[in-house]
């Protein structure tokens, strides 16, 4: 072999080494992990819901019922549109669409629970009756403790006090107290205190009532102030009298009704919070916090200040002052 097919020999040899080191080296090829189960994540239960009140603080709301034309403790705001941000139910209002005593307290009462405040309207005897069915949580409505009520309902710490009076028309100058309105057409709201004084059945935790019109004619009305709306057509004309809250009169004088006072106010009520007594949750707990929120509002002033917005003057002491352990409404 001459020295140049040497040459191209080992030339190619060298050339076959390098192309061979460059290959990457094959190493064994490892078996995947085998994949472990995934533990499934752990299901928790929600509690049940123990009472009315964990109800309450679970759905964020609470639902009072009330008056929309009942002022100056509540009424329907004209012109207010739905609060956008509302988590109330679409068949519920809020708050800014009221306004009024009841309205004030109520909203100040979710406050303090941490809810919003939503509003229904149904009838007055539907409130009074119980059985509500889960429509809403509470009345702040201005509503009466009584023997009768208390078969249906539960009540908290009254928040204010009221004296109810007799109102005719203005140009009236036959009467000069109440007594002179024995066997007279007087009109009242169905089902309410006022009705139930004019037929001497009325009976109030606390007080003694002296009954002093007897065998009145009753004229009975969805709200006191249709009857006085009624009363202010002219002196006897569909009423000779009626019998309201003494701030809902002079209220209705204020918006220029011609109406007027007649004597002393003939009783005093005691109006509190009520709480169906057939929820479908226990609603013991819902009244006794209730009470406990009514009570911190005596004590720090806030329900005096509503009532000399409202009214002028404190119509809320006395309230604060009510035994409410006395009704013993549970064990």
């Amino acid at each position: 072999m001459d020295k140049k097919k040497l040459f191209l020999a080992i030339l190619i040899i060298a050339i076959m080494l390098v192309v061979t080191a460059c290959q990457p080296s094959e190493e064994p090829t490892e078996a995947p992990p085998e994949a472990t189960p995934e533990t499934p994540p752990e299901v928790v239960e929600p509690e049940p819901v123990a009472n009315k009140l964990d109800e309450i603080l679970e759905r964020g709301t609470i639902i009072f019922s009330t008056d929309p034309a009942y002022p100056p403790q509540s009424e329907v705001v004209a012109g207010v549109q739905r609060d956008p941000n509302t988590i109330c139910a679409s068949d519920q209002r809020t708050a800014n669409e009221f306004s009024g005593f009841d309205i004030d307290t109520a909203v100040e009462i979710a406050n303090r629970l941490g809810v919003e405040p939503c509003f229904v309207t149904p009838d007055w005897g539907i409130i009074t009756s119980g059985n509500w069915a889960e429509r809403w949580d509470i009345s702040i409505g201005s509503m009466t403790i009584t023997p009768e009520r208390m078969q249906n309902l539960y009540f908290t710490q009254p928040y204010y006090t009221t004296p109810a009076a007799f109102f005719v028309h203005e140009d009236n100058t036959t009467f000069s107290q109440p007594s002179d309105l024995s066997g007279m057409r007087i009109g009242a709201c169905s089902g309410c205190t006022y009705d139930f004084y004019l037929d001497g059945s009325l009976s109030i935790p606390g007080e003694v009532i002296n009954f002093v019109v007897q065998d009145a004619e009753f004229s009975g009305y969805d709200t006191d102030l249709t009857a006085l709306q009624d009363l202010a057509l002219g002196d006897g004309i569909r009423l000779d009298a009626v019998l309201t809250a003494q701030p809902t009169g002079l209220e209705a004088i204020d918006a220029d009704l011609p109406i007027k006072q007649l004597g002393e106010p003939v009783y005093f009520e005691y109006l509190a919070g009520a709480v169906d007594k057939f929820h479908r949750y226990d609603p013991i707990p819902l009244v006794e916090r209730l009470t406990e929120i009514i009570l911190d509002m005596h004590a720090d002033g806030t329900l005096l200040q509503f009532s000399q917005q409202y009214y002028g003057v404190d119509l809320t002491s006395a309230a604060g002052e009510f035994d409410v352990g006395m009704l013993n409404q549970w064990p």
